[in-house]
């Protein structure tokens, strides 16, 4: 696996099609969110990192500053932008309720989302998938985006509903003002 690293190392997603810079949810970034177990650009312990090498795939703590007034729901982004395929891969998508204000350690498990938690599809499944990256391809970023949305998303007409929807199309088809966002970005290498 060592040598597949190696020879993809070059190929990366990049940011450019993360859902941060998505036109329709640009908006201020006066959100701040924070991690006891990690801080911004530092390594994710491997804790949070995939069954399969060596970690326990338990999502990590969150906070985040209050949301602005009118915030419907928010929604959490977790992407890993440095997956050697033309965009990042979704490692977790969820609606969070806004009064929530942080989620404890394995408050995104599949089996049994936090108080306030709707777990979507993201490309890998549901809930929160750890880091697992190809051995040898150098550090990965996991970027941890909170968006604060002025309506909920079942409120979007027309689209497929947002349990079943794609991560790529909902990201997409989101019209939900955004009031506010923010990020946190964590690494991991092997």
């Amino acid at each position: 696996m060592t040598l597949i690293g190696r020879l993809l190392n070059n190929r990366r997603a990049s940011e450019t099609h993360m859902a941060w810079n998505l036109p329709n949810l640009r908006g201020p970034e006066l959100l701040r969110l924070t991690s006891r177990h990690f801080g911004d650009g530092g390594s994710l312990p491997l804790e949070h990192c995939a069954k399969h090498i060596g970690g326990a795939d338990r999502s990590p703590h969150l906070a985040w500053t209050p949301p602005p007034p009118g915030t419907a729901q928010l929604l959490l982004v977790v992407e890993d932008i440095d997956v050697p395929v033309a965009k990042p891969a979704v490692h977790c998508l969820a609606l969070i309720e806004p009064a929530a204000g942080h989620l404890e350690p394995g408050a995104l498990a599949a089996r049994q989302p936090g108080h306030g938690v709707r777990l979507l599809r993201s490309t890998i499944g549901r809930g929160y998938h750890g880091p697992a990256p190809i051995k040898g391809h150098g550090p990965h970023h996991y970027v941890f985006q909170l968006f604060a949305l002025a309506t909920p998303v079942d409120a979007i007409p027309g689209t497929t509903p947002p349990d079943r929807a794609r991560p790529r199309a909902l990201l997409s088809a989101l019209t939900a003002p955004v009031l506010d966002r923010g990020r946190l970005t964590g690494t991991f290498e092997r």
